[in-house]
């Protein structure tokens, strides 16, 4: 069996030290044989540097490396370029100068690299076009530009918007320097996290073809099930391949579905153990600070619709959290439409993983629990497996009892209806269960369906002055039920009414229903 390449992300090594490796080469011809400027969105961890890494050696003419490869007698590797290859992934940068400082390593490290010197005392967008004009100069051939991770400067002072901002500034004049020397270069490829609009960071570069969404891309990153059963199969062995889909699949980009290789890696690494290893990498406090400043109801986010201007809309200005959560990797697309006024994408989690861990950030951001809020899944989950729904209201209400005061007084997201719905989705969502928000009849939409496979549960939810029982009798009077009937399961119709004054469950009852 090949080694794991666990946080390798350099071609030379994964090929040259005998690790397993999903062949991307194919997509590298097309990228290099269809164009020649590139911009490609990711979530990290998504295998970006190692494609950016691939071109770079393609073009450096390093065949041996592609040996076996689908590449391989499809190029003519003596037909060789300049690679300026710059990676912000390392730099962690909180200020123009150190923003510089850095730049300026990376053009210096190039510059030995292609035996140039460039004089004098230099700007950064002055050094960078000096290069590119003298190693096509040196070598007679244009140069390729490979530019990993750059919105890391940005990203990394997301919440300080002054500092964010002028590092969009001084990133969009350094990316104009590439438009400007279109004479020079061969192919330019741009990857990062987010998509910054074209106005405000790319207005000087709008020639990049964004082909984040293009199928003919969609597994440039990532891997597909046919990659596991290829490549790791010996791996994998004896292992509930429906189970790996569920938990760590989904991620769309209207290619086949792919996988998060760093999941699956260490999938492999531990055993088969299944744990939450991409979520557990990432930072994800921005979710928090968007969530503080504007009350979101939880369940709409698994039925967002966006538009090509939402989803490329991030800025530091104007922050959409669904278009953030969507380029992050929190949520993927599960649909697209063509409408009269454009192209609308409906968005949802990806997977189980993260379903879980995202859920439970909610979890404790909303209830402020943290430690206590094991004890309450565990508590949750067999209530809901056993169908102990007397049981599940007495939870609920020591659920709600429990939620300190000062929760309620010091968080905006209390305020609102939805806040009362969102808790018990999010807790619901963090147990692993099939959830459907909003799920469609031909009645209504019911608030909350949890789907299992021996029993169903429809949940009604609404906010009081006073406990009337109205809840439960939307559903019987909507017949939400009955589109589940069929499947012969269990169906338990459960209605819940909060009281804003007492802010816990005023009025909870159900009903059984039998399936067909």
């Amino acid at each position: 069996m090949k080694k794991l390449p666990i946080g390798i992300q350099t071609l030379n090594k994964i090929i040259g030290k005998g690790y397993a490796y999903v062949d991307k080469t194919a997509i590298a011809m097309r990228v290099i044989t269809q164009g020649e400027y590139y911009f490609l969105s990711r979530p990290r961890r998504f295998g970006k540097s190692l494609f950016i890494s691939t071109l770079k050696e393609i073009f450096e003419g390093n065949e041996a490396l592609f040996k076996g490869l689908y590449i391989d007698g499809k190029w003519d590797f003596n037909q060789t370029n300049p690679v300026i290859h710059l990676s912000f992934g390392a730099g962690g940068t909180s200020s123009i100068k150190e923003l510089h400082r850095y730049i300026h390593l990376l053009l210096e490290y190039t510059e030995k690299k292609l035996g140039i010197q460039i004089k004098g005392d230099s700007s950064p967008n002055e050094k960078f076009a000096k290069l590119i004009q003298a190693a096509h100069k040196k070598t007679g051939n244009k140069v390729v530009i490979l530019i990993d991770e750059y919105d890391k400067p940005i990203l990394d002072n997301i919440t300080d918007s002054q500092t964010a901002r002028l590092m969009r500034e001084e990133l969009r004049k350094f990316y104009a320097v590439i438009k400007d020397n279109d004479p020079h270069i061969r192919l330019a490829f741009i990857t990062g996290v987010s998509k910054f609009s074209k106005v405000s960071l790319f207005s000087g570069l709008n020639n990049l073809i964004d082909i984040t969404l293009n199928a003919d891309f969609g597994t440039i990153c990532g891997y597909t099930h046919e990659d596991l059963e290829e490549v790791f199969g010996e791996h994998l062995q004896g292992v509930d391949m429906e189970k790996v889909r569920k938990w760590y699949n989904g991620y769309n980009y209207f290619g086949e579905k792919v996988y998060n290789p760093f999941d699956i890696l260490l999938f492999i690494f531990n055993n088969h153990e299944f744990q939450n290893y991409w979520w557990s990498t990432g930072n994800p406090q921005f979710l928090i600070d968007l969530l503080e400043k504007q009350a979101y109801y939880l369940p709409d986010l698994e039925n967002y619709f966006a538009t090509n201007d939402i989803l490329d809309s991030f800025d530091v200005n104007r922050i959409h959290l669904e278009a953030l959560l969507w380029q992050t990797g929190y949520l993927t697309i599960s649909e697209k439409e063509a409408t009269y006024f454009g192209t609308t994408y409906r968005l949802k989690v990806p997977n189980m993983e993260v379903q879980t861990s995202l859920n439970a950030l909610f979890v404790t951001y909303l209830t402020t629990h943290d430690t206590e809020r094991v004890q309450v899944q565990r508590k949750l989950v067999r209530l809901i497996l056993e169908g102990d729904l007397d049981g599940l209201y007495r939870e609920l209400f020591s659920l709600f009892a429990s939620i300190p005061y000062h929760n309620f007084t010091n968080n905006k997201i209390a305020e609102y209806e939805g806040y009362y719905a969102s808790v018990i989705y999010a807790y619901f969502a963090s147990l692993g269960f099939e959830i459907i928000a909003e799920d469609t009849s031909n009645k209504s939409r019911v608030d909350l369906t949890l789907k299992l496979e021996d029993k169903i549960y429809i949940f009604e939810f609404k906010v009081v002055d006073q406990s009337v029982g109205v809840a439960l009798t939307q559903i019987k009077d909507k017949r939400y039920h009955e589109k589940y009937q069929s499947l012969g399961r269990d169906i338990f119709l459960v209605g819940i009414e909060f009281s804003k004054e007492e802010r816990n469950v005023a009025h909870f009852e159900w009903e059984k229903m039998e399936g067909i």
